[in-house]
């Protein structure tokens, strides 16, 4: 149907943006097969992403990120959700920019921290000082999700299934 020159969809965006919700719809209206990253590693470690960093740290996570990458990128007809970090190594970027199509899922901090407040799962942001951290780290990868991304959606108001819509339009006009 859509994205015939691309074998693969990989979205990028901050947590809460929408990554996977949105991923699980646009690859029911594509006929493409969803694959959220961070479960991977969850299945793959036997441990939770929350107990991953807790145990032995981000550069640990990082590490075995880039390993699920690249086991599961080869695959074909895919939706990719990564995880808010995965623009932080190049390499990362450069083995998913080879095989897919990058969609960065964009959403303001205010929108980062409705969606997140009541969260307590996410290791980068477990801390007192939340808003600050939130707003921290949205501005150090901004240019990062523009800079790697193909496609840019502002996620802020519509909900996933209006999103996807928005998204699979776009998606046609991209060919």
């Amino acid at each position: 149907m859509i994205l015939e020159k691309h074998r693969n969809i990989s979205l990028i965006g901050f947590m809460g943006s929408g990554k996977s919700t949105i991923g699980k719809i646009l690859a029911d209206k594509t006929n493409k097969l969803f694959i959220d990253l961070d479960r991977i590693i969850e299945l793959s470690e036997g441990i939770s992403i929350k107990e991953i960093f807790k145990l032995y740290g981000e550069k640990y996570f990082r590490d075995i990120e880039n390993k699920a990458i690249i086991k599961v990128i080869s695959n074909n007809n895919c939706i990719f959700a990564c995880g808010g970090g995965v623009v932080n190594r190049v390499d990362n970027m450069t083995i998913l920019r080879k095989n897919s199509l990058i969609i960065y899922l964009e959403i303001s901090v205010e929108s980062a921290l409705r969606r997140l407040k009541d969260l307590n799962d996410r290791p980068l942001i477990n801390v007192n000082n939340r808003e600050n951290v939130i707003r921290s780290l949205i501005t150090k990868r901004k240019k990062l999700y523009r800079k790697y991304s193909d496609i840019i959606i502002n996620c802020d108001r519509e909900d996933a299934d209006r999103l996807t819509d928005i998204l699979s339009n776009k998606l046609k006009h991209h060919i």
